[in-house]
């Protein structure tokens, strides 16, 4: 029976998002509509009760400071100083300037929540460089993409949030797993680049430009105050010193001071900056909402519980399942954003997990990379239509066959992980 609901379910979603209407819209009308047909009309306000409760804490105010830190120094152009000190120190490298937009996209990752605003930010800089020294677009694209996602892996991380927001589960011990997870995937992506470069040296002519020690300290010396709140936010959430929410507040406040120090912060700039925190903030609040109130009419026809039942009694080992779910979520990734993804996904698999004997903290991440291969699988992946955005004269066609080799080291990252899950358990251990 749980699997003819979810069936109904799935088939009402699809159904409503033909209709253009935005996810966050269409799980809430599902949730009213199936609370007042097959529980009570009575219970419809048991709904506005839930998402109160739900949305009402102070772990949530966490997603607008760390959004904001990242949009303030993504507009204040303190972003682009990583990829200028990344490019002097690792240019000469096959492929040099497309490892080194991945380590700056690394280093933002540090300071940003977001992917597309990761990606907006490096690519408005770094495939332009690249261009101009001879490579092709189509890896400077991909690897931009691609290096962008790393922006919800490496914490802090709005996705993860909103994970640890569903599931009751530590944002800071969410935040730890995914240090070292998020590490081994830019290593896999920049060894991407330099299997590409070595199959195909034209897309990457070698730079032999010897660039004075001078000139590296001071491109380095721009990029130190990026590094130095990241390792704020990090270290007082590691060391115990603060919670996320506090660290959250610390490292948009340093963002703010550092950019106002080093006259790299308008007005205008900082109102745009304002402006998407809000708007970033509120999809956050109404995919939540629009998530807890189907989650919450599944859970009372059973459907999580059922699911649940049903694929751990059947006669396959555990990893046959989780293999099967991460197909799912591949799929899924081609035609919705990661925040729709969390909320539709881990309300209804996190009980089979859980009980097939899997971390839930392990599972986060596990998900958490499927949303960054999601951000850059055609036809819907956010990444490519924001760098085509900030790219003029690239067409959707260009970052998509930039985009679709970096997939392949995406897909390793997931099965090392499924087989080594302690590269994810080992730091939120240590908080134990």
């Amino acid at each position: 029976m749980a699997l003819l609901w979810f069936g109904a379910f799935a088939c009402a979603l699809v159904f409503l998002l033909a209709l253009r209407i935005p996810v966050a819209v269409s799980m809430g009308l599902i949730g009213i509509v199936g609370t007042m047909a097959f529980i009570s009309p009575a219970a419809v306000v048991q709904l506005a009760n839930v998402a109160y409760s739900q949305t009402n804490s102070f772990v949530l105010v966490v997603v607008p400071l760390f959004v904001l830190m990242g949009e303030i120094i993504a507009v204040s152009g303190l972003g682009a100083s990583l990829f200028r000190a990344a490019a002097v120190w690792l240019g000469r490298l096959p492929g040099g300037l497309a490892i080194g937009t991945i380590a700056a996209c690394t280093g933002f990752a540090a300071v940003c929540g977001s992917s597309p605003v990761t990606a907006a930010t490096m690519g408005a800089l770094s495939v332009p460089e690249m261009v101009r020294h001879g490579y092709s677009k189509r890896l400077a694209l991909g690897a931009t993409a691609a290096g962008g996602t790393l922006g919800i892996l490496i914490p802090p991380s709005v996705p993860m949030i909103l994970y640890g927001v569903i599931t009751d589960t530590s944002i800071g011990k969410l935040f730890m797993a995914g240090i070292l997870p998020g590490l081994m995937m830019a290593l896999l992506l920049a060894l991407t680049v330099v299997i590409q470069v070595t199959l195909r040296p034209q897309d990457a002519p070698r730079i032999t430009t010897v660039v004075p020690m001078r000139e590296r300290l001071l491109a380095t010396g721009e990029a130190a105050p990026i590094v130095i709140i990241a390792l704020m936010v990090i270290v007082s959430i590691y060391g115990g010193f603060a919670t996320p929410t506090e660290a959250g507040g610390v490292g948009a406040a340093a963002a703010i001071a550092v950019a106002i120090a080093m006259r790299k912060l308008r007005f205008a700039a900082f109102h745009m900056a304002l402006d998407r925190t809000v708007r970033t903030t509120g999809m956050f609040m109404l995919l939540l909402i629009g998530g807890i109130f189907s989650s919450f009419v599944l859970t009372r026809l059973g459907v999580p519980q059922g699911i649940s039942a049903f694929l751990t009694g059947l006669d396959v080992p555990p990893w046959v399942i989780l293999v099967a779910i991460n197909v799912f979520l591949l799929i899924l990734g081609m035609f919705m954003d990661p925040l729709s993804i969390l909320v539709i996904v881990v309300p209804i698999f996190l009980h089979t997990v859980v009980g097939l004997g899997y971390d839930p903290i392990w599972f986060g991440i596990i998900v958490t990379i499927q949303t960054e291969i999601a951000a850059i699988s055609p036809p819907v992946g956010f990444n490519l239509f924001v760098l085509r955005s900030v790219t003029p004269g690239t067409t959707l066609q260009e970052v998509t066959a930039g985009s679709l080799v970096f997939i392949v080291p995406m897909l390793v990252g997931v099965i090392l992980l499924m087989v080594l899950p302690d590269i994810a358990l080992v730091l939120p251990n240590m908080l134990n």
